[in-house]
């Protein structure tokens, strides 16, 4: 399986440590070969699914989550403190680093994938790992019901597995960056991402609204690569660029040379 974002090796060892507390998980190979992140063409998040927003307890669709901001969504089991910890802390991390304002550039969307974990500890799980401050004022810990969870996760090609004998979830530790209007812009690793690939994944999914012109231009020598999740330089990108200031530089030497001697010449 073919997995944005993650090659099928890590991905094999994040299942593998969601099961480690539970070494009789009773899912087979069969069952995990169906783990994975993998976003069909196209693929956006159904805005209308209604989740229960655990700040408050509100009735709350994934489309007022978002508010018409780029987001990156995570889908949580809040009770996994194997892999769903140190993610959302890494996530975190990076997200503070992006030099972007959280609520206000971006939105931080956790989902709960465990139909019966409460706000309670939904709140006190995403509120450990990222600390107190503004990126949690700006993050929208959703839990709900299987029909919205299923919803969402089926349309971003987020695929996970419940485990009846051991009452846990086998599932990839992805993330999915999305566009305002619930278009998945990127899969991410979060256990491998940095503050400079989560940043360009956000301007790009801005859409001109977040970052600036040192952002854009960047993304003109970067390309997102879906094998590992992270942005590298187009090197042919960069020395098309580096020719055409090359050659616009050797031109405007030119013209000021000819001016000048122009200039030195006697009237």
């Amino acid at each position: 399986m073919r997995v944005l974002g993650v090659t099928p090796a890590r991905l094999g060892l994040m299942v593998l440590l969601c099961l480690l507390a539970h070494p009789a998980a009773g899912l087979t190979p069969k069952d995990l070969s169906r783990v994975g992140l993998a976003p069909p063409p196209g693929a956006r998040a159904p805005l209308d699914a209604a989740f229960t927003d655990s700040a408050d307890g509100r009735r709350l669709t994934l489309g007022e989550a978002l508010s018409g901001r780029p987001a990156l969504l995570m889908p949580l089991d809040y009770a996994c403190r194997n892999v769903c910890d140190p993610m959302l802390a890494v996530a975190g991390t990076a997200l503070g680093a992006t030099g972007l304002a959280p609520g206000t550039d971006y939105r931080l969307v956790t989902l709960g994938l465990n139909p019966r974990t409460d706000a309670a500890t939904a709140r006190a799980m995403v509120a450990e790992q990222l600390g107190q401050g503004t990126l949690l004022a700006g993050t929208v810990v959703l839990t709900g019901s299987p029909g919205p969870v299923e919803a969402v996760t089926r349309a971003v090609g987020y695929a996970y597995a419940y485990d009846r004998d051991t009452d846990s979830y086998a599932h990839p530790a992805g993330a999915l960056v999305l566009t305002g209007d619930g278009r998945v812009a990127r899969a991410l690793s979060p256990l491998a991402m940095t503050a400079r690939d989560l940043r360009l994944a956000l301007v790009e999914a801005g859409e001109g609204r977040v970052g600036g012109l040192g952002d854009r231009l960047v993304l003109l020598c970067y390309g997102y690569d879906p094998q590992t999740g992270l942005y590298t330089p187009l090197i042919r990108r960069i020395l098309t660029a580096s020719g055409v200031v090359t050659v616009v530089g050797i031109g405007l030497l030119v013209l000021g040379l000819h001016r000048r001697s122009r200039r030195d010449q006697p009237t």
